[in-house]
This record gives C-alpha cells, sequence and structure tokens, in this order.
C-alpha cells in the first residue's frame, strides 16, 4: 500500500471556514445578539436615558423573575425534559405566600410559598418517571390544574403585602445601592452555573439529556436526575412568585401566565438545546436580559402593545433558529 494514500485516506479533514463561523455563531448567538439589541437601541434612543445606570439596572430588576425560572428550566431541558406548568406555579405561589404572610407570619408566608413549587415539583416528577407519562403531557395537566386552584383560592381576589421585612428580602429593598432583585439575580445564576458544570449532579443532568439508556447503563440514576429537575423548575417557579409578590407588593391570579414562552425562548436562545444534552446558565440569564431589554426599548420608542409582540415575536423566531442550527460536518 501506497504510505502516501494512507495518509491521505486517514487524516482528518479540516472542517471548511463556513461551517466553522457557523458553529462559533451557534455556540455564541445569544452574546451577538445581546451586543446587537444594545447597540442598536443606544443608537436609536440615543436622546433618551436608555443607557443611563438606572435604566439598565431596571432591565435586570424587572428580569429577575424570568431570570430565576430560565436557570431552573434550563436544568429540565438539560435533562430532555419540559416544565409547562410553571407560570401557574408562580401565581399560586405568590398567592399563597400572600395569605400566610398576613394571616400567620414571614416564615409561614415564605414556607408555605415555596411548599407550592415543592408539592407541583414531585407530581410532575413522579407521574413522569413512575407512570412513563411525557412531561410535557404531565406538565400541561397540571399547568391547567394549578391555574384552576389559584383563581379559586382567593376568588379571583388579589392579596396585598404589607410584611416590611418580607418586600425588603424579595424585591423591594436593597443592600446598600444594589437592588435586591440584583442581588437574587447573581446569586441564582452564580449557584445554577456552578451546579450544571462543576458538580456530579450536573454531569448527570447533561448526560441523561444526552443519552438516557447509555447513562443508565453506566450507573446514573437517571429516574431521580429527571425527578429532581422537575422539582427544580416548580422551585424556581415559587421563588420568581414570591419575588413578583415582594416587588409589586401584593399578588394576584395573573401573575406569571405570560412568562412560560418568554422563559422557554430565553433558555434556548441562551444555547439549551431543547431535546437536552447540551445547557447554559449563563447564556439562560443573557436570553432573559435580551428579552427585558428588547421590551425596555420598544417601550421606549413608543411602541403600542401589537407593535411589540410583533417586534419579540421576530427577534425570537431568528435568535432560535439560529441557536437550534446544528453545524453540518463533512
Amino acid at each position: 500500500m501506497n504510505p502516501a494514500a494512507s495518509a491521505t485516506t486517514t487524516a482528518p479533514q479540516a472542517l471548511p471556514f463556513g461551517v466553522r463561523v457557523r458553529s462559533l455563531l451557534g455556540r455564541d448567538v445569544v452574546y451577538l445578539a445581546f451586543v446587537a439589541i444594545l447597540v442598536f437601541f443606544a443608537v436609536i434612543l440615543r436622546d433618551t436615558d436608555f443607557l443611563s445606570f438606572s435604566n439598565l439596572s431596571n432591565i435586570v430588576r424587572q428580569t429577575t423573575p424570568i431570570t430565576v425560572m430560565a436557570v431552573g428550566l434550563t436544568f429540565t431541558l438539560s435533562a430532555g425534559e419540559i416544565d409547562l406548568s410553571i407560570g401557574s406555579v408562580v401565581a399560586l405561589s405568590a398567592l399563597t405566600c400572600a395569605v400566610f404572610l398576613r394571616d400567620v407570619g414571614l416564615a409561614a408566608g415564605i414556607g408555605m410559598g415555596l411548599a407550592v413549587g415543592l408539592v407541583v415539583g414531585v407530581v410532575n416528577g413522579l407521574l413522569t418517571v413512575k407512570l412513563r407519562i411525557p412531561s410535557f403531557l404531565v406538565t400541561l395537566g397540571t399547568l391547567g390544574l394549578v391555574a384552576g386552584i389559584a383563581r379559586t383560592v382567593t376568588d379571583l381576589q388579589s392579596v396585598p403585602v404589607q410584611n416590611s421585612t418580607f418586600k425588603a428580602w424579595f424585591g423591594s429593598g436593597s443592600v446598600g445601592p444594589v437592588s435586591s432583585l440584583i442581588i437574587w439575580t447573581a446569586a441564582v445564576v452564580t449557584v445554577g452555573h456552578f451546579a450544571l458544570r462543576n458538580i456530579r449532579f450536573g454531569r448527570h443532568v447533561l448526560a441523561t439529556g444526552g443519552d438516557r439508556a447509555a447513562s443508565a447503563y453506566v450507573g446514573i440514576r437517571t429516574t431521580r436526575v429527571r425527578l429532581a429537575v422537575l422539582i427544580i423548575s416548580a422551585m424556581s417557579a415559587s421563588v420568581a412568585g414570591l419575588l413578583y409578590a415582594g416587588r409589586l407588593q401584593g399578588a394576584r391570579y395573573t401573575l406569571g401566565e405570560a412568562d412560560l414562552l418568554t422563559v422557554i425562548a430565553a433558555v434556548v436562545i441562551g444555547g439549551t438545546r431543547l431535546f437536552g444534552g447540551r445547557g447554559s446558565v449563563i447564556g439562560a440569564l443573557f436570553g432573559s436580559l435580551i428579552m427585558g431589554t428588547l421590551n425596555n426599548g420598544l417601550i421606549l420608542m413608543g411602541l403600542d402593545v401589537s407593535d411589540q409582540m410583533i417586534a419579540r415575536g421576530v427577534i425570537i423566531i431568528l435568535a432560535v433558529a439560529l441557536s437550534l442550527r446544528e453545524p453540518k460536518t463533512v
């Protein structure tokens, strides 16, 4: 055999330049999109205070509940599952917390608000892993169930939050010049990123989403992982509900009802695969900031609600299309 011919047939072929560029864009599209949107609004709204510290801080504060839910959903999607019930959990957690704050006290309010997420997460997880019902169908059912409970628990009435300590911790307070909501964002993203990238559980989540059968074969308890990620998702929605109640100083059954698609878009734009095996908490943060920046900029431009919906839809479709596109190999 000709050695030169053998070397030619066995040497790995370098990927074409176009494929490498598409691969790079696929990985970093969320950061490029964030910078592009920020620059676009900075130029269009140069006569406003769009780039002021107060406005940028306001964007982070307004997106904190979305970011918290996006971090939780990153784990769920990375494991190959999905949770459609998070918007309903937000409302029921906020209402439960507000009622117990009013009637019992601070500890009971926080505890019962978080207990809503724990219970819903356990129900979602057990139905998914024990009865082998797809999480899409399970959480679609609990979405309606929890939404109905939220509407009946206070007979469609809003519940004010008057506990000053709760409001200081969950949205209305600050540590020096830094809002408590910004602290919540930093803390949740830091913990989520560390857990997904640096501990065994995070590796098991990604492995389970990448190939469940192979993961089980090498000893990963995939049923426990799937149960855990659905609990994490529901618990993150409960935390978001408490943050809404603290920032708005009240709770209502409509809280979170429009957040589901925004959270999913933020997570997928951030680089998490819808079908599992890959996830990015930092990407989810930037995906959330993209949605918040877009909303803020469109409002400052004076667009009405319908125009804002159209613009957000176009951005979401473009960003998700880029982030989901897998580069071809040759």
